[in-house]
């Protein structure tokens, strides 16, 4: 297409170019082709002058040239809109996974800067109504040499665009259970796999929560097929580790074989894919208690499409596998952290040091002030807090509160004053959490008392916390025992506040056991904790006497 200027013969006015808009009431549209009456109009309004493009030959007019591309584009489950302006959508008919031939689409952008395509990414979940691509002729016209091209290149052997359909299952679970497992971990678990399945068109038919050894796997897994069940989850009581694991073991009895373990998509990891005689078998990752996209949801949603899902499908998920929240999935709970605009980020923590109380069973002595080796119990503490990776720290002071805002004033760590003190530990953890900034995801409850924790028990604590994934309440262990300090997700800030008395919010870990995270650690100083001058004197090998004269 070329360029032209039209002139009237009226003279008498100025001359001034007027591309598309008449001045008036009247709108000339991009595209328009000018008849007497519009030359007519432009004369009334002032205008002698205006641009206009006139055809080649060859040309294809910018809506009629997208719709062909986009007709040759298309494939199942798709369908074309109406181009308007150059461009041409295509939007998905049925629920399912889009199929997007990538090579295509970058042949087809290659060929001439007059024709473009842009589609959604290849195997998004899609509902009906939902974009799939835009085919956007930029000038006003194409070339028909690169229309026919494009056409060719979006038809390929098969339409560059497809939408594989979710066709209806019946799922069996597999739920394993260990002495310790709450039976409302197991509900959440069964619901939200259901729910993920329902919509996904497809259906819970059986579960079956069994002991967590592989003969009640193998047992279990054979039952759910004996049933005809097209697909088996299996919900493993403690995250797969390895091939030999009590998930993969339990498969192989029962006669299937494990494809592939592990997978480059986080959430997800630890998340196997296995088949026994055509019935696929996934044991799933922790991550996919959560309503949250993960791995898993990548391949249960092409396998309920009905398309194979093999080693190399996992392998290559990596690009892009660091995942984010999706608009149309759910979004992150109220207070979990470690998100930003969606993508995964490092969490903020701050550390909340106890330090108000008044040491009663010590007796006339302040036992955070007591020396340790030199330095203050409590300098101790502080001096773990600071060299650890957390974001910032707060310390609450109460019991001679002058001499140990001192020391927090050492290290620089701010400190705030509980009035209630005396009224026991719940309002001091109330105070702190108070004096925390709204950007932290989540906090480490340190107490003042325990001068032999080390900053790698704290920096465990932190690299274990992921809201995401289910690890809300990260606890460390010692030999298989919990100890202190606890590392609490945001979401428990007001259920703390609201405790009242000398307790902790020990009793939330029992309620939310399925949020609960052990961190093992090497050493016994989670343990800990100096509450009576026998303690402290044991720890610093002087006797009880000579600690009061100390004091």
């Amino acid at each position: 297409m070329h360029e032209i200027r039209t002139h009237s013969t009226r003279s008498g006015r100025g001359r001034r170019p007027w591309a598309f808009d008449s001045g008036g009431s009247t709108q000339i549209q991009k595209g328009h082709r000018l008849s007497a009456e519009d030359v007519a109009q432009l004369l009334d309004a002032g205008i002698d002058e205006v641009i206009a493009g006139r055809f080649e030959p060859e040309d294809i007019p910018e809506d009629i040239a997208a719709a062909q591309v986009a007709q040759a584009a298309c494939g199942e489950g798709a369908e074309v809109a109406a181009a308007f302006t150059g461009r041409c959508n295509l939007y998905a008919k049925v629920p399912g996974v889009a199929l997007i031939n990538g090579d295509a689409v970058t042949r087809l952008n290659r060929i001439d800067e007059a024709m473009t395509i842009a589609t959604l990414a290849p195997y998004e979940r899609v509902s009906p109504g939902q974009m799939l691509a835009t085919v956007k002729v930029i000038p006003l016209s194409a070339p028909a040499s690169v229309v026919e091209e494009a056409s060719e290149a979006a038809a390929g052997a098969t339409p560059l665009i497809r939408v594989a359909a979710f066709q209806p299952h019946n799922v069996g679970l597999v739920l394993t259970r260990l002495p310790g497992t709450r039976y409302k971990l197991l509900k959440k678990s069964l619901e939200v796999i259901k729910g993920r399945l329902e919509s996904l068109g497809s259906r819970l038919s059986e579960c079956r929560t069994v002991p967590h050894h592989e003969n009640d796997v193998a047992a279990a897994i054979s039952e759910l097929r004996a049933a005809g069940c097209g697909m088996i989850l299996v919900f493993g009581a403690s995250a797969i580790t390895d091939r030999r694991d009590v998930v993969p073991a339990g498969i192989t009895a029962a006669g299937g074989e494990v494809e592939h373990f592990g997978m480059p998509v986080d959430p997800g990891n630890l998340m196997l894919l296995a088949r026994h005689e055509g019935t696929p078998i996934i044991g799933l990752p922790g991550c996919a208690r959560s309503p949250k996209i993960n791995g898993f949801d990548w391949v249960l949603e092409r396998m309920l499409a009905g398309l194979s899902v093999t080693r190399d499908d996992i392998t290559a998920m990596g690009a892009g596998g660091l995942l984010k929240e999706i608009p149309s999935r759910p979004q992150p709970r109220e207070g979990d952290g470690g998100m930003q605009d969606g993508i995964p980020r490092v969490p903020r923590i701050a550390a909340l040091v106890l330090a108000a109380g008044q040491s009663r069973r010590m007796g006339v002595a302040n036992k955070l002030l007591a020396e340790i080796d030199g330095k203050a119990m409590l300098t101790r503490v502080l001096e773990t807090v600071v060299e650890s990776h957390r974001v910032s720290a707060l310390l609450v002071t109460g019991h001679e509160a002058d001499a140990i805002g001192a020391l927090a004033d050492r290290h620089g760590v701010p400190h705030l004053q509980n009035p209630d003190y005396e009224q026991g530990l719940s309002t001091s953890l109330r105070t702190g959490l108070a004096g925390l900034g709204e950007d932290i995801d989540g906090v480490i409850v340190c107490l003042g008392d325990m001068p032999r924790l080390k900053p790698e028990t704290l920096n465990s604590l932190i690299a274990a916390f992921n809201p995401v994934e289910g690890r809300a309440i990260c606890v460390p262990t010692h030999e298989g025992k919990r100890g202190n300090p606890v590392l609490w997700g945001r979401r428990f800030f007001s259920a703390m506040q609201d405790l009242a008395g000398d307790v902790g919010a020990k009793h939330l870990i029992g309620e939310y056991a399925e949020l609960v995270c052990e961190v093992p650690m090497d050493g016994a100083e989670i343990f800990l904790d100096i509450d009576t001058p026998e303690a402290l004197a044991l720890l610093t090998g002087k006797s009880h006497d000579n600690q009061e004269k100390s004091a």
